[in-house]
């Protein structure tokens, strides 16, 4: 499987970048890539993409900044999406968003490139909001 690891950092502590990044009704507003709208359902999450609409669950709140989720696309398939948010090591008053984009089955290399321009988009988004609100 090819990946790549795509960064961004912000000029937020981690804490308050894993806060804002893991309420999925912030989405919308960062990851405009992921879809437009969102909607809780009964404690599950969705979002209205190009291909129709999709589920997206976070892994469990945690003190590591695992943001990690699936994404169930209309189509019935599963894409797992690792991504973290980590501390600057030093002062705390920085930290580092890590997607890690996993190219997909039959995925060409012009879609993946796509693909990891839209990531870089929305983490670039992510840090604009982050660092207008800080």
């Amino acid at each position: 499987m090819d990946s790549r690891h795509v960064t961004e950092w912000i000029e937020r502590p981690a804490d308050e970048v894993y806060a804002y990044a893991v309420e999925p009704a912030h989405l919308p507003e960062w990851a405009p890539g992921l879809g437009s709208e969102v909607e809780e359902v009964g404690g599950r999450w969705f979002v209205q993409t190009a291909e129709g609409r999709a589920e997206v669950a976070f892994a469990p709140r945690n003190d590591f900044g695992v943001l990690d989720h699936r994404v169930t696309l209309a189509s019935g398939e599963v894409v797992y999406v690792p991504l973290r948010v980590i501390s600057d090591g030093t002062d705390g008053a920085s930290s580092e968003v890590v997607f890690a984009l996993r190219r997909q089955p039959g995925m060409s290399d012009e879609d993946f490139a796509r693909d990891e321009a839209a990531v870089a988009a929305d983490l670039a988004r992510l840090k604009e909001v982050l660092e207008r609100q800080g």
